[in-house]
Formats: C-alpha cells, structure tokens, sequence
C-alpha cells in the first residue's frame, strides 16, 4: 500500500512539473521564433559558449517541451530528467549572470533540483518505462 502512494504522488509531481514547463516555459520558447531563440540562446556565453545561440534557444525550448512530455509519460525518464536539469542549470547561471540572485534564480534551481531527483530515482511504477 505504501509503495503505490509514493507512485501516484510521483505521478502527480511529474505530470504538475511537466504542464507547468510546457505551458509556461517550453511552448513560448517554442513559439517565439527566431528572435527569441537567439535571445535565449545567448545565455550561453555566461558558461563561455558564444556560438550557434538560435540552435541553442530553439534547444532550450524543445527540451522543455518534449523533456516535459516525456516526463509526464514516464518514458525515457532518466535521459529527460539529466536534459531538463542541465536546461535548468543553464537558466540558473543566466539568472545569477544578471545579477538576479538566488532569489530571482530559485524557480529554475527548484526545476533543477526535481529533475536531478527523477534522474536519479526514475518515475515509479506508474509510467511507460515501468510497462
């Protein structure tokens, strides 16, 4: 009984962490264009990557988004955890780039923290890579 609490609460976690990313952060990445591609992509430089910052943008957004579905699947949870927690470590390093803080950081390092988690426990039973 109490293993299939910590997977229906597992599932709640993935499926709210997943319609919130891509309702919030992965489709507006997605749906902004080139423009905004570029833009997002340029906080590249603050790890010293100052190359290809729509490839990289337009990654950011597609991560969210698929990462985010896949999550929410519990398909191939593991791989788009690590992916979705390095897209957070990189919004983390931008926001501290900015002078932000920990404070204006904290959303993508509470993001962070989740996915390393599903990284490293996996997304319990109730998921397509328990099936």
């Amino acid at each position: 009984m109490k293993n299939s609490k910590i997977d229906l609460g597992l599932l709640i976690i993935r499926i709210g962490f997943g319609l919130t990313m891509i309702a919030f952060h992965g489709l507006p990445k997605l749906m902004g264009g080139q423009e905004k591609w570029t833009a997002i992509g340029k906080s590249m430089q603050n790890l010293g990557i100052d190359f290809m910052p729509t490839v990289f943008g337009f990654s950011a957004g597609l991560a969210e988004t698929v990462g985010s579905l896949l999550l929410m699947l519990g398909l191939w949870t593991r791989p788009a955890a690590v992916i979705l927690a390095i897209t957070m470590f990189v919004a983390t390093a931008n926001h501290l780039a900015k002078g932000d803080g920990l404070s204006g950081a904290s959303h993508a390092i509470e993001f962070m923290v989740v996915y390393i988690a599903f990284a490293v426990m996996g997304p319990g039973k109730l998921s397509i890579d328990k099936k």
